[in-house]
């Protein structure tokens, strides 16, 4: 009994071995046929079943070493860690005006922005560009109207300083805003590039929604004082708002730069604009002053904008040629002077912002 136990395998194992068998014989069927499908028919027979389940079952494999491709020493170029600056292409004068055409959306975007923002939070809002004017205007006429007797020029007094209080408004908001624009706006500055210049340009653009806005006050004052241009002259009222334009931009690419790495740009500015409207002909006739001193004026640019705008609205005193000219290339040699050292410190402004 306990011999016969030992020849015959338990139930359960006899199981499992009948299933590995079947599973075998499965799989050397299914071999065969996946062999006889690829290889060129033979005739029928257990000895041919039986070699060819042999060969498929003890198939040979060449596995091939592929060859090493051949080694080249390493280059330069390899050895090296090579760096990639991008830096825009060098223009004349500085400014790549194809590139900021592709820019202009970003610099619409830049001015849109900034004009939301500037009476966001305020309660009176946008009524702040009529009040900041008329409240000016009424300290000059008291100041200088009333009791200085500055010379007018047969204007009347309270139409001729709002007249040049206007463009002087624009100039020194549009100088505050481009000399700040690039420390205002740092995390662009270090992160994203874009054309630098178009903070300082969008800065000056800001302001001209403000000048719009103090024309209809001027339009009321023209009304009240019956003041109307009365020649071809008006045709160029914007060719001395440009003349403003082009100062604010060329001091405000060269106050920005600098206000990167010297931080006193900010108080030196008020100092600066608190002084300018008296320098620039704003509470006064420029041409009923001495001839010394008009022609030291010249040099400002802002006092041909002044005199030069009050000439094309109110047919006032036209401004002396020559010293318009001067003023006119102060106001070009500003613009290029300033664009030149704005490019020139460009590549520095994200290290010492």
């Amino acid at each position: 009994m306990r011999g016969s136990r030992r020849g015959r395998p338990p139930a359960a194992g006899a199981v499992r071995q009948r299933a590995r068998a079947a599973r075998r014989l499965a799989r050397a069927a299914l071999l065969a046929t996946v062999s006889a499908r690829c290889s060129p028919p033979s005739r029928p027979g257990p000895v041919a079943a039986a070699a060819s389940i042999a060969r498929v079952t003890e198939t040979r494999v060449k596995v091939r070493e592929a060859k090493p491709a051949p080694v080249s020493p390493p280059s330069h170029d390899d050895r090296v860690d090579r760096v990639f600056v991008i830096r825009p292409a060098p223009r004349w004068p500085h400014l790549d005006l194809a590139e900021l055409w592709h820019y202009r959306e970003l610099l619409l975007t830049f001015v849109w922005r900034d004009i939301k923002v500037r009476y966001k939070q305020s309660f009176l809002g946008f009524a702040w560009a009529l009040l900041v004017p008329v409240f000016t205007a009424t300290v000059y006429v008291v100041i200088f109207g009333k009791f200085a007797k500055f010379p007018n020029a047969n204007i009347q007094y309270p139409i001729l300083v709002f007249s040049g209080l206007l463009p002087m408004q624009y100039f020194t908001s549009a100088l505050t805003l481009s000399s700040t624009s690039l420390v205002t706006n740092v995390n662009l500055v270090t992160k994203v590039y874009f054309p630098r210049v178009l903070l300082p340009i969008a800065g000056v653009l800001v302001p001209a929604v403000d000048f719009m806005i103090g024309l209809l006050v001027l339009l009321a004052l023209m009304v009240r004082y019956s003041e109307w241009p009365t020649g071809p002259e008006f045709a160029l009222a914007p060719v001395f708002l440009g003349l403003a334009f082009v100062t604010a931009l060329g001091i405000g690419f060269l106050l920005s730069a600098l206000n990167v790495r010297y931080r006193d740009v900010p108080y030196a500015i008020p100092v600066f604009l608190q002084v300018l409207p008296l320098l620039s002909g704003v509470p006064y006739a420029v041409n009923e002053i001495p001839q010394k001193w008009q022609w030291i004026l010249s040099v400002n640019p802002m006092t041909t904008v002044v005199s030069g705008w009050r000439w094309a609205i109110l047919s006032g005193p036209a401004p002396d040629p020559a010293k318009a000219a001067i003023g006119i290339a102060v106001a070009i040699g500003l613009l290029v002077a300033g664009l030149a050292f704005f490019r020139r410190s460009e590549p520095r402004f994200a290290d010492t912002i």
